[in-house]
């Protein structure tokens, strides 16, 4: 059976409906971005796009930083809240019942809700057309501690994250592999010894 062939679209997903604070702990804000993710791995690097005419994208021009929170299925409502609403006329930290929390490297604030916030520093400012994309550098992470094993391993499967794909918002799922596994050899099972038989004389 043959695809149907459309005109270009933003089709790709799912993406992760994030939750990007800035401002400042004083005047925190916060708006939902779908169009993000890591450019880079050494030195860290990611992108948010933003249309110009959004009042986040004044804030961040201005300040050159903010923080990329992870969303869970318990802050769906709340990223679905701020990606329809301004932060012009309202405080949705406020109205989504979100805490600011004090970043270690940047001033924007991180949302003390999610389990992993990133916080970022700004680069540089690509216009594309109908938004700007914002490269920008990691300069920290922050994880919740309940994700973090004894052996310093983290299992940030285990905190429900949240995906979004074509106007519809899903709960991620079962694990269906791990990284490398198709190309991993399958451990061999180990032979028992056979019991010696009992030589009777």
């Amino acid at each position: 059976m043959s695809k149907l062939v459309w005109k270009p679209g933003t089709l790709l997903a799912p993406v992760p409906p994030a939750l990007v604070s800035c401002g400042t702990m004083e005047r925190p804000n916060v708006f939902t971005v779908g169009w993000t993710g890591i450019v880079n791995t050494n030195p860290a690097m990611t992108y948010i796009s933003v249309r110009p005419e959004r009042y986040s994208y004044a804030l961040i021009k201005e300040s050159g930083e903010f923080v990329i929170n992870l969303t869970t299925v318990s802050l769906v409502r709340a990223a679905d809240f701020c990606g329809v609403r301004s932060g012009r006329d309202t405080d949705k930290f406020s109205a989504c019942g979100l805490t600011a929390e004090q970043a270690s490297q940047v001033a924007a604030p991180m949302i003390a809700e999610s389990p992993l916030s990133i916080e970022c520093r700004v680069e540089s400012v690509t216009a594309l057309g109908t938004h700007d994309m914002f490269l920008a550098r990691i300069v920290a992470v922050n994880v919740d501690p309940s994700l973090v094993d004894a052996a310093g391993r983290l299992h940030l499967g285990n905190c429900g994250l949240a995906a979004y794909a074509h106007g519809e918002y899903f709960e991620l799922g079962k694990r269906i592999g791990t990284f490398g596994y198709s190309v991993k050899k399958p451990v061999k099972k180990s032979r028992k010894p056979a019991k010696a038989r009992d030589k009777r004389r």
